[in-house]
Formats: C-alpha cells, structure tokens, sequence
C-alpha cells in the first residue's frame, strides 16, 4: 500500500476520536454544563448532522481544488472546531464547536476514499479504503479510550485540546506525504449530481443510514448503560470502549478483504449479524462479561459493513464518485444523528438505558432487507440490458449459408 494512505489514517484517526470520545464523557460533560444526559446526547445528533450537511457543501465546494488541498483544509476547519470545543463556556457554544469540527468530517472522509481508491490497483480498492479507515478504527483502541480517561482524571476540555494538537498532526502528514493528484478532466458538479439518479446508490447510502445507525443507537448512550445497567464503574467505560475500538479495527480488516471479493455477501453476513447482536444486547446488559463480549461484536459487525458499503458507492457512481462518496459518509451520520435521537427518545419515555438497543436492532434489520431489495433489483437489470443489446453478427455463418 502507497505511504500516501498513512496521511489519509492519521487524519482518519484524528477525526475518528473526536467523533466518539464524546460518547465517554457525556456524564462529565452533561454535569458540568447542567444538561441531562439525553440533552447532552445532541452533541452526538449535532456533530452526525453536521457531518451530513457538510458532506455535500463542503465537497461541492472543493470542486474547483485539487484534492490534497481540499483535504488539508478539511483539517485545519477541523483543529478549529476542536479548540472552540475546548474553550466553550455554555453549552450552546460547545454544540458549536462540534458542528464545525463536524463539517470537516464527512468531505475528508468522501475525498479521502476516492484518494485512496486512485492510488492502487482497481482489485484492491476496497482494501486501500479500509486501510484509511484503520485509522478511524485504531482511534477507538488508542485514542478514544485516552481521551476518555483525560477527560475523566483532568477534565473534558483538557481532551478536546489534544484532539486539537491531533489535527496538527494530520495536517502535516498530509502536506508531505500525500501526492498532487490533478483533477480529473471533464468532472464538475453536474456530472457529480448525476450520480444521484442511480437506484443503486441511493440503496446504499440508505443501508448506510439504517446498517450503522444501528450501531450508534447503542454505543451513544454506552456510558449510562454500562454503568447504571451492567454494574461498571466510570473508569470501566474507557476499557469497554477499547473493546468497541479493537472490534472496529477487526471487522473493518474483514470487511475490506471480502468486500473486493464477494461484497453483497459480507453485507448480508454483517447486517444479519448487527441485528442480532443489537437485540441479544437487552440481554446481555445485564451480565459484565456477556455485555463486554457484545460490545466487542457490534463493534467488529458494524465496521464490516463500512468498506463494501462505500466501495458500493464508488462502483455505482460511474466515474464521478467523491460527492457521492462524501455524501456516504454523511449518511452515517445521518444514522447515528436518528439513532442517538431515538435512543435518547425511548430512554425519556421511561423504557431504560436498554431501549435503544432494540432501535439499533431494528434499523440494522432494516438495512438487511434494503440489501437484498437491492441485489434482486441489480440481477434483474443485467438480463434487461443483456436483451437490449443487438446480437453480434457472425459473418462466416452468414457466409457458409450463402
């Protein structure tokens, strides 16, 4: 693999922990600004929309620049977001902050693919594009899991300034690893829309939506869970979440070795599993070893289905992939932006730190069925356009006739 995809992970790193290290603090973080924990859970729903809105603009608006800048951008909006995050002193200006982290987020991770992509050969796509997200994986063994226990032993801000110094880093990586890749020639905006008229993207992107939505209506609210439910101490969710973090790097290893091989089956196999998982967990809340088995497995089953599911969308859009690309990446976002509301919506209601486990259940079945809509609708299209086509003439048949 090109050192140009180390540039790309450590940026993805980066991005991966202030994404999640969140989650680990929303106690802290609920307590000193003297929100409840659901109304603390909007920096999760905030930073996803923002991340879904940003996707497409800020993309649409590097359309003109040539992708290596784009991205060095991307992580300078990205070190500024995370100081303001740092230094907010309401509530509203922390909401903020990880709004404009967020922007960042979805274009650097949908610019970063299409990179990727471009520097290896067609059958190790998927491969390269895993390999850039490793980044965000390892972020979820390494620095999500240190963020978390800062943030607890020091205080939150005190993370949020190192993301901040993390973005630093990713920027210089950046500058002098990753080549000048020259636009290419004939892609506009318009020819990027054009994308969107596919079924088959839009099928994807809403599996993305639906498959690891499932996965945040869980994991979002893992602090109050864990402890409230399971029996662990504060100090045992940044363990827990090293567990989340190790599964994550497993399953996107695995998702990016079958996805360039057979990728509508290791979809099936991750989405069916997601969904069982996510259910088993109401269960498994209640036992310390069971639910960090579980954790674990959602983890390694979620990130699965992140490289067949972006490569879908590279396949599909037909020689104009990076806002479509993008706008993938904001689709998780849009998931884990509707599953953390959710969650947070049956927790209020009164049906415990579990419920959401059951949320994430159902959308990650969901997504399972969307999958297979979308393989039936793809094989009915080939015999279709293999009709529309003319027959090949065989002109020494029609000469032997004669």
């Amino acid at each position: 693999m090109p050192l140009a995809l180390l540039a790309l992970a450590i940026g993805a790193f980066g991005i991966g922990t202030t994404e999640f290290v969140v989650m680990g603090l929303l106690p802290q973080i609920a307590a000193d600004y003297g929100v409840t924990i659901p109304s603390a859970g909007l920096l999760v729903t905030g930073y996803a929309l923002g991340v879904m809105a940003g996707a497409p603009l800020m993309t649409a608006l590097g359309t003109k620049i040539n992708r290596k800048t784009m991205l060095m951008l991307l992580m300078g909006l990205f070190i500024v977001g995370n100081l303001l995050s740092a230094l907010a002193p309401a509530f509203p200006l922390m909401l903020a902050g990880r709004i404009v982290t967020s922007l960042a987020h979805g274009a650097f991770f949908g610019i970063g693919s299409v990179v990727a992509a471009d520097l290896v050969a067609p059958t190790k796509k998927a491969g390269a594009i895993a390999t850039m997200f490793t980044g965000l994986t390892v972020a979820n063994i390494v620095g999500v899991p240190l963020g978390t226990y800062i943030g607890q032993a020091v205080g939150w801000r005190a993370t949020f300034a190192g993301v901040a110094a993390l973005g630093i880093v990713g920027l210089l990586g950046i500058a002098k690893l990753v080549p000048q890749l020259p636009r290419p020639e004939g892609t506009h905006l318009r020819t990027e829309l054009a994308a969107f008229r596919n079924t088959q993207v839009v099928l994807a992107m809403a599996m993305t939506v639906l498959g690891f939505g499932g996965v945040f209506a869980a994991i979002t609210y893992i602090a109050p869970m864990t402890t409230h439910v399971t029996g662990y101490s504060d100090g045992a969710v940044t363990w827990l979440l090293v567990l989340f973090g190790i599964g994550m790097f497993l399953g996107n290893l695995l998702g990016g070795r079958y996805a360039d091989r057979k990728l509508m089956p290791m979809l099936y196999t991750s989405l069916g599993g997601l969904a069982v998982v996510l259910a088993t967990f109401t269960l498994t809340a209640h036992n310390k070893i069971a639910a960090a088995i579980t954790i674990l497995l959602i983890g390694a089953l979620g990130f699965a289905t992140v490289p067949p599911l972006q490569k879908r969308v590279l396949d599909q859009s037909h020689g104009a992939p990076t806002l479509a690309s993008a706008v993938n990446i904001g689709a998780f976002n849009l998931g884990n932006a509707l599953s953390a509301w959710l969650g947070g919506l049956v927790i209020s209601a009164g049906l415990g730190y579990t419920a959401p486990n059951w949320v994430g259940a159902l959308l990650a079945a969901s997504a399972l069925v969307l999958a297979v809509v979308s393989a039936t609708l793809e094989r009915r299209s080939v015999p279709a356009a293999d009709a529309a086509e003319p027959m090949p003439i065989d002109y020494a048949v029609m000469l032997s006739l004669r």
